[in-house]
């Protein structure tokens, strides 16, 4: 099985015991207390929290925050959701746009008095890098951040999705240091989302040296085939996005999982929609055209006579669903 999709979809072990994390309010609580530890020393924020990622958990975010939002396009499905449902219920949403470079459009807060901004240091589905620092520049509201695939210090709030990390649609992991937020009692704590969300942090591993091997094998074997809707090089260095012409990336992800090769084209996908990337079409392609992109990630490494093997499975898979279409 070669897995070029764990950015959006991973698979944890199963690691430990149930019972062991789960709540007595009149006793104590060690192995939860040894879990609040962990995430402190490694993001160092003080206070921690679970809510349902899903619009309704996100919209109830933003009832607690008491402030003017803003939201990037290039966040999560249920964060946009969220936005939404919010703004119908009379509120006021500021929208970041995406670039036809994919980036986000850091200028719409130029003019803007915002308390609190949804924007994370990659764009879902491209993982087109943003520069927090560059959005401090401009604005003195706190970032919230989705850190599932990266953690930047410049955000003042994290959260984390755990389909994403661990395979499991459980409570997000909300971590933050102020009163933003109100802690929830010891009864409302969803334990078993947060051993599983540090379980996966912990042995999250990239590797760095895969994307530009496969890039270059991917131009070589596709030649005019291939074509790009963001910059590599804008993207992490572990994430390689691109497109084929004339197919639909479903078809091929299909065809290639039967092979026991899994790509993705975006959240729509891993999520099961069947719905080509959103974020393609924030950035102004058409929804047909959105059905073109693929992206890989790399957590392991490959040897080249397996990558050559590949890709040109990939290249015959590609020329034969062409051909049939």
């Amino acid at each position: 099985m070669i897995k070029l999709n764990s950015l959006q979809y991973q698979v944890l072990e199963d690691s430990f015991k149930l019972n062991d994390f789960s709540l007595d309010a009149l006793v104590g609580n060690d192995n939860v207390d040894a879990l609040y530890t962990e995430y402190k020393k490694m993001f160092g924020f003080k206070k921690l929290k679970t809510f349902a990622f899903s619009k309704e958990g996100f919209l109830g975010l933003f009832l607690e925050l008491k402030g003017k939002i803003a939201i990037s396009l290039g966040e999560s499905l249920a964060l946009i959701e969220a936005g939404k449902l919010y703004e119908s219920l009379g509120f006021e949403v500021l929208w970041l746009d995406l670039k036809k470079d994919g980036k986000v459009n850091l200028s719409t807060l130029e003019k803007n008095n915002i308390d609190f901004l949804f924007l994370s240091s990659y764009v879902m589905d491209t993982f087109v890098k943003t520069d927090l620092e560059e959005a401090k520049g401009i604005t003195s509201a706190k970032i919230i951040s989705n850190a599932s695939a990266n953690f930047d210090s410049k955000s003042d709030i994290i959260y984390f999705d755990l389909y994403k990390l661990a395979g499991f649609s459980l409570s997000s992991v909300l971590l933050f240091n102020n009163e933003e937020f109100e802690l929830l009692p010891l009864g409302s704590l969803d334990t078993i989302a947060v051993k599983l969300c540090i379980d996966s942090l912990k042995s999250q591993e990239f590797n760095h040296q895969m994307k530009g091997i496969f890039l270059e094998k991917l131009k070589e074997v596709f030649k005019e085939d291939i074509y790009f809707f963001v910059k590599p090089e804008d993207t992490f260095d572990f994430s390689l996005h691109f497109a084929l012409k004339g197919i639909k990336a479903r078809e091929f992800i299909r065809t290639l999982a039967l092979n026991k090769i899994f790509l993705t084209n975006g959240e729509g996908c891993s999520l099961g929609l069947s719905k080509p990337s959103r974020i393609i079409q924030a950035m102004g392609y058409d929804e047909t055209t959105s059905r073109n992109a693929i992206n890989l990630s790399f957590t392991e490494e490959i040897e080249l006579s397996e990558i050559d093997k590949l890709v040109n499975l990939m290249y015959l898979k590609y020329k034969q669903i062409r051909m049939l279409s």
